[in-house]
């Protein structure tokens, strides 16, 4: 993968529409990213109206639009698949839900296992995180060495995530398909100045 990843960026969590439209689609244009994700977090009623404004931003922009674990939300308002947070569990339900050309990628924490098992059942991808110290995530910091061995032996798409700095970025640039940001720059003051200095512009 002599090119690096793609970015995969993630939405805020608990978002509010009406305050992210803007933002969204200035960060977009400057750093197309390969799929956005909406973040659960908020009412289900704002999720929808997230739902729908990510549809519109990201598919004007040919990029697929992911949610968070709402199988029913992603068929309602037209995204491309969800992302499960609990692993290989729900992939097999999600998939047969959602058809075969629907994107259904699981986050994995740092299990090997749960990566392998998530991937037969038919996940698009598998995410690993986080990769850095982040009080976000249960459990212990996917280590480099996983995506090392995961690059090498298996064929499913990986996503790196949580706490991404500069750093880990040029460690895991040639062992990943994709990084996940969101969290690292929705905090700052300007999310596309903290993009930037993250990702390089």
């Amino acid at each position: 993968m002599s090119d690096g990843p793609q970015l995969y960026l993630m939405t805020p969590a608990g978002a509010q529409a009406s305050a992210l439209g803007p933002l969204l689609s200035e960060v977009m244009d400057r750093f197309p990213p390969a799929c956005l994700r909406i973040r659960a977090g908020a009412e289900e009623d704002e999720l929808g109206r997230l739902a729908d404004l990510a549809r519109e931003i990201a598919h004007a922009r040919d990029v697929a639009v992911v949610i968070d674990d709402h199988v029913k939300l992603a068929q309602r308002h037209g995204l491309d698949g969800v992302h499960l947070t609990d692993g290989a569990r729900s992939v097999r339900y999600a998939r047969k839900e959602l058809g075969d050309d629907a994107v259904v990628g699981a986050f994995c924490g740092g299990s090997r296992h749960e990566g392998m098992t998530a991937g037969e059942a038919g996940a698009d991808y598998v995410s690993f995180g986080p990769v850095g110290d982040s009080a976000l995530y249960r459990g212990e910091p996917a280590e480099l060495d996983l995506f090392q061995w995961w690059s090498e032996v298996i064929e499913v798409p990986v996503v790196a995530e949580g706490a991404i700095t500069r750093e880990l970025l040029a460690q895991l640039n040639p062992v990943t398909d994709f990084i996940a940001i969101g969290p690292e720059i929705w905090g700052e003051d300007d999310p596309l100045t903290a993009l930037t200095n993250l990702w390089g512009g």
